[in-house]
């Protein structure tokens, strides 16, 4: 339970007279504070976050299958997909520093809301970003692997010979589909333990600011 809360436990208590009586100003820069340091664990969050993916490929590419990764990455359309998704998260990264500033020098509770409201409309949008990027990114590459994979290629002639080509589509596509649900789901979960419960901190926040200006 935060300070601003046992504060207002405090105050519905009979012998409210041991506690000073806090002024308008003291309850905003609370909440101010608050929403602060909620905005600067987004902005430290989505770093840790892109580091960690960075990370993650990288032990893929020593894990073995090195040449077929690097036969992707070096074509026009993974380096195409690589530039709009640097430059995107770029921007993401850098709303998310101009929110934190933006809100640590904020002087009245009516532009803090204001501010609030732009930090969550756009951890949405970063959120629904990365989760849309990846799917359109497994869709488009798809064929791409497949028409060039020696092991996918491999498995195409066989099934193409034996009559199953339909059957190994078919197959092939429902698998990608299933991975690409179980991967959104965690993905959705995670954004939700992590994103979700700070935009719900804010959201408090908003609701304070909101009680203080009636």
């Amino acid at each position: 339970m935060d300070e601003l809360e046992l504060l207002k436990k405090d105050w519905k208590k009979e012998d409210t007279k041991r506690y000073p009586k806090l002024s308008y100003n003291d309850i905003y820069s609370m909440i101010l504070k608050k929403s602060s340091s909620i905005v600067k664990w987004i902005f430290i969050i989505s770093i840790l976050e892109f580091v960690f993916w960075i990370a993650f490929s990288l032990i893929m590419k020593a894990n073995g299958k090195n040449e077929n990764i690097a036969n992707i990455e070096s074509t026009t359309l993974f380096i195409v997909l690589s530039v709009i998704s640097y430059s995107v998260l770029a921007y993401f990264f850098y709303k998310f520093y101009m929110n934190y500033k933006t809100i640590n020098s904020t002087d009245n509770a009516s532009k803090l809301m204001e501010n609030i409201l732009k930090t969550r409309r756009t951890v949405k949008q970063y959120v629904g970003f990365n989760l849309a990027f990846m799917v359109i990114s497994v869709v488009v590459m798809l064929p791409y692997v497949m028409n060039h994979d020696q092991h996918t290629m491999s498995l195409i002639e066989n099934a193409t010979a034996n009559g199953h080509v339909f059957k190994f589509y078919a197959g092939l596509i429902l698998g990608v589909l299933l991975v690409l649900i179980v991967v959104v789901a965690i993905l959705l979960l995670f954004y939700y333990l992590v994103y979700g419960i700070l935009l719900k901190r804010l959201n408090s926040n908003y609701k304070e600011l909101k009680k203080l200006e009636v």
